[in-house]
């Protein structure tokens, strides 16, 4: 079992979670975060670091939201680790309640 970042952090990118996590799963695009399911060590910790609730336990990911597991596992591939919080997007508040974001995701 992994972590998977869904639909809610795309354009808004706190990295809060990055800090916590102790095997450094993360990895940074453009304007999402996504988990390497390879490295995810299902502790948990970055759970509740995540403002906008984006990061699940794979096996409670929505229906609606399913595809970001593979999405997750796709993007790690390519995608650098990030290791430290960084400052989010200027617009991340804006977003951060917003639905229906796939479309903007940057691969």
């Amino acid at each position: 079992m992994t972590h998977v970042v869904t639909e809610a952090c795309i354009l808004c990118k706190y990295t809060d979670c990055v800090d916590v996590c102790p095997v450094d799963c993360f990895r940074e695009g453009p304007n999402f975060l996504a988990i390497d399911p390879d490295e995810c060590i299902d502790c948990a910790v970055c759970i509740s670091e995540c403002p906008v609730n984006a990061i699940l336990p794979e096996g409670e990911v929505p229906g609606d939201q399913s595809h970001f597991i593979k999405l997750n596992a796709d993007l790690a591939k390519n995608w650098p680790s990030i290791t430290r919080r960084k400052s989010p997007p200027a617009s991340a508040d804006e977003w951060k309640d917003r639905t229906d974001k796939l479309h903007a995701l940057i691969r």
